[in-house]
């Protein structure tokens, strides 16, 4: 008997996942439940021309069987970084293919899910136009936390700089705060800035006031620091900073880490990590997701034309917000339950779900299955995606998660059944 699995989100998650369990359950049915049209997301569905991948076009193929997807459809070389925009349209033709390539086995629901209540041999997903979805599975894949609430009121404060229109609206005369001087606020800035029109400032603040750094033209092979011996949270900066100064660039120490951060964060004991999380996270991250050099180009460009700047402070004390124009909130996902979106916050209300570690995301276990707030872990409820953040550390980007894509659809395949054994 055909078994159904329902995908709840069509971004690059849901689009992943979706490819894999067509993949490798021949045997499942696969009811993608998305309003928009699968393949965007919130990464990609609103990025304009001039909003570069912050990776190289090398890792961000599809497949995790041919590491070249992407560079060749896209004709890019695999140094290159290539407009997110561009990248939309390659999840929506895997998409597309991967649905034409197996007749009869997709089926989407251009709705929003509302609600997921777990039946007997599976699970009911409730949709905003009153039907349900039935499924034997059920992926949640929505995307990450929602952004980071703020202490202050504006006329004019936006929380959602992805929504579209919105920023094209402003004044270019007038300066424009950003809550943020991560990735999101350079992305504003850009937008901001795009036309050559803004004679007046953008302005970004963060507590560090720590831009992302950069990625050099050419790409250095990874080198691996000597981990081994790294019992602590100290040991494991001692070891990369050695590293670094060995190699005499950090750059290709901190991609040689990449396949063993997961290892190294569980590894750390809680204390540790929330050590981690207070003191180093915003580090790490400027160094772990950093600019494309044609980006990083355009900001120094900016800064010394006046039109960007970098300050540093708590937001909460900033003065004069009435001088400008708009409040824009850049400053990233949030922590649980507050930052929950009314979906996973009902799952959380109702006690289907639980917090993760330090509230980053949901608790899962080893396999990506979500657990209830009793602690039983729920065999049809499974969890991809940025969400997994805290359970684990590396898993808002491509390649992990098309690798977590393929051991979910991998433990969904139908095991054949022994003869003689009940």
């Amino acid at each position: 008997m055909r078994r159904t699995v329902a995908v709840v989100g069509g971004g690059c998650s849901g689009v992943l996942v979706t490819r894999e369990l067509l993949r490798c359950g021949e045997e499942s049915h696969v009811v993608v439940i998305e309003p928009d049209e699968p393949g965007g997301g919130v990464a990609y569905g609103n990025a304009q021309p001039w909003h570069l991948l912050n990776s190289r076009a090398a890792a961000m193929s599809a497949d995790p069987d041919d590491p070249n997807h992407f560079v060749r459809w896209s004709g890019a070389a695999p140094a290159d970084f290539r407009p997110r925009r561009e990248y939309g349209r390659y999840l929506r033709e895997v998409f597309d293919e991967a649905v034409a390539a197996n007749p009869g086995r997709v089926g989407v629901r251009r709705a929003r899910a509302t609600r997921i209540v777990p039946e007997d041999g599976g699970a009911a997903v409730v949709l905003d136009d009153g039907t349900l979805v039935r499924a034997d599975h059920v992926v949640l894949a929505v995307g990450g936390p929602t952004v980071a609430p703020q202490p202050f009121e504006h006329p004019r404060y936006i929380d959602d700089p992805w929504r579209p229109g919105v920023l094209e609206a402003l004044p270019t005369d007038r300066p424009v705060l950003l809550v943020g001087t991560g990735l999101t606020a350079v992305d504003v800035a850009l937008t901001l800035t795009a036309d050559d029109r803004r004679s007046a400032p953008v302005v970004a603040i963060s507590r560090r006031g720590l831009l992302p750094l950069t990625h050099t033209v050419d790409a250095a092979p990874p080198a691996e620091p000597a981990l081994d011996d790294c019992a602590t949270l100290r040991d494991v900066v001692r070891a990369v900073r050695s590293a670094a100064g060995e190699a005499g660039d950090w750059r290709p120490v901190v991609d040689g880490m990449r396949p063993y951060l997961d290892q190294l964060w569980t590894a750390l004991t809680p204390q540790e990590q929330d050590a981690f999380l207070r003191h180093l996270a915003r580090t790490w991250e400027c160094h772990r997701h950093r600019m494309a050099p044609e980006v990083a180009a355009r900001v120094v460009a900016l800064r010394e034309a006046g039109l960007l700047e970098i300050r540093r402070g708590g937001v909460a004390a900033w003065p004069g917000f009435a001088d400008y124009a708009a409040v824009v909130n850049c400053a990233g996902p949030g922590r649980l339950p507050g930052a929950a979106g009314p979906l996973v916050g009902g799952l959380l209300e109702r006690g289907l779900v639980r917090l993760g570690p330090h509230d980053l995301g949901l608790d899962i276990d080893p396999a990506g299955r979500l657990v209830a707030a009793d602690g039983r872990v729920h065999e049809r409820l499974w969890l991809i995606g940025p969400l997994r953040r805290g359970a684990q550390w590396e898993t808002t980007a491509v390649p992990e998660i098309r690798a977590q894509a393929h051991r979910l659809a991998t433990d969904l395949r139908p095991r054949p059944v022994l003869a003689g054994v009940a």
